[in-house]
């Protein structure tokens, strides 16, 4: 990717992103920060493509570069761009970083029911007919979002600043990406009927049911879709197909099971719905390359996640930054 000249004021408002993230989250992996919903990320290192999954949310990243692929497309976000996702979704990711220029970030929870309270306002004034919905988008991050996250980073500094202060940045911040470049495909996304409503709502029943038993034939009929059509709009919205999601949510959530609480791999498969254990590692292998086991120490060195991340800790479900 080619350099291009910025502008002083652009240099001057990444440089106190990238100093305040720094104090903010002096340590590898993923800080919460003193607002509920908003986790700042850290990598001092260089990560190869790994499997991860996020909330929906807006990550902001000031420094480094991370690259998001899914569906046949590479998503970049970096100082200049900005990523968002409407659905939860699983999805590949590499990070580059180095000691000398850590990759420094933050990630903003989406609130479904403020964002879309939200998105109805904008369209009152900036309609979206015609705008394609979209599950997950890179775009550039302009100058007001830019200070609205200088000013949400400062807030988070103070703890009265961030009780008082904070959550109004935030709805600021989701109301500048909701009216930016491609809010139009968000807001579509948030507000429009039909298959992608149906679906989205699918998928966040599975985000927080993936410990119930979730059969697709239920799923299409709470969707009012024959089973063939909620297979084909499942794979438009998120590139798969619902058994290959299921099953995939379930290996991200035993993962972060295993991070964050310690537990072992018997326990973890058990708590997302699994029967097997045999059957859970080999398709836990299959999915990231590492047993339960390898995989669990391999991320707490590189992440720094030896300890339980405490509770009520709220990472952008990605184990890779």
């Amino acid at each position: 990717m080619g350099t291009r000249l910025l502008a002083p004021a652009v240099i001057s408002r990444q440089t106190r992103m990238v100093d305040l993230i720094d104090q903010l989250a002096p340590s590898e992996g993923y800080t919460q920060s003193l607002l509920d919903g908003v986790t700042l990320m850290r990598s001092d290192h260089a990560l190869a493509r790994t499997p991860a999954l996020y909330e929906p949310s807006i990550v902001i990243v000031a420094q480094g570069r991370k690259r998001g692929f899914h569906g046949g497309q590479t998503y970049v976000y970096d100082a200049q761009h900005y990523l968002v996702l409407a659905v939860p979704l699983p999805f590949d990711i590499e990070t580059e970083a180095s000691p000398q220029e850590p990759m420094l970030g933050m990630s903003l929870r989406v609130d479904p029911t403020v964002t879309a309270e939200l998105a109805l306002a904008v369209d009152e004034s900036q309609p979206h007919q015609g705008v394609r919905p979209q599950t997950m988008f890179a775009t550039p991050l302009d100058e007001r979002i830019g200070d609205a996250t200088v000013r949400l980073l400062e807030a988070l500094m103070s703890p009265v600043d961030a009780r008082l202060l904070g959550p109004g940045i935030v709805r600021e911040i989701t109301y500048r990406v909701l009216s930016g470049e491609q809010g139009g495909s968000l807001r579509a996304a948030l507000t429009q009927g039909g298959h992608f409503a149906r679906i989205a709502k699918a998928l966040r029943r599975i985000h927080s049911q993936y410990d119930h038993e979730l059969d697709v034939a239920t799923l299409a009929r709470e969707a009012n879709m024959s089973i063939p059509a909620f297979h084909n709009h499942f794979k438009i919205v998120t590139a798969t197909s619902p058994i290959q999601y299921i099953k995939a949510m379930r290996l991200h959530q035993a993962r972060l099971l295993m991070i964050r609480n310690g537990l072992s791999a018997n326990v973890a498969s058990e708590r997302v719905g699994y029967e097997s254990a045999s059957q859970f590692s080999r398709e836990f292998k299959r999915m990231f390359g590492r047993s339960p086991l390898e995989e669990a120490r391999h991320l707490k060195n590189v992440l720094n996640l030896a300890s339980p991340v405490r509770q009520g800790a709220t990472e952008p479900r990605v184990l890779a930054s």
